[in-house]
């Protein structure tokens, strides 16, 4: 069940990242703006990829990489948020990311549970 309501927020997330992204380069932001781009859209493509691991480990680092690449995301909209080089308020994004980041730590602590579980048994 969590993996599909990942897949569907981070995919969701990502077109978040393409809108915004165009408004960043529309006011000639170009840094940050392909930093966001990058970040954001590779949490969705991680989990994407993961739904079709071919181990439980393949799982868990597909899993781990979308969350480091969503941590990294949200490192990028604080900076714009703190810097207001683009004046906006970017909060909406930031508490998006952090919904993402909560989910796949969840994912990610559950299914090495369950790995060490199985291992143990």
């Amino acid at each position: 069940m969590k993996a599909n309501v990942i897949v569907e927020k981070a995919f969701a997330f990502s077109l978040s990242m393409i809108e915004l992204y165009k408004y960043l380069q529309e006011r000639r932001e170009t840094v940050i703006s392909k930093q966001l781009l990058r970040s954001g859209t590779s949490i969705g493509a991680n989990v994407e990829e993961s739904t079709v691991a071919q181990t439980r480990k393949d799982f868990i680092t597909k899993m781990s990489i979308a969350s480091k690449e969503a941590r990294e995301t949200k490192y990028w909209l604080r900076l714009l948020q703190e810097s207001q080089m683009i004046k906006g308020d970017y909060k909406k994004y930031i508490e998006g990311v952090e919904e993402i980041i909560r989910i796949l730590t969840s994912i990610v602590k559950t299914s090495q549970n369950n790995t060490k579980s199985i291992n143990n048994s």
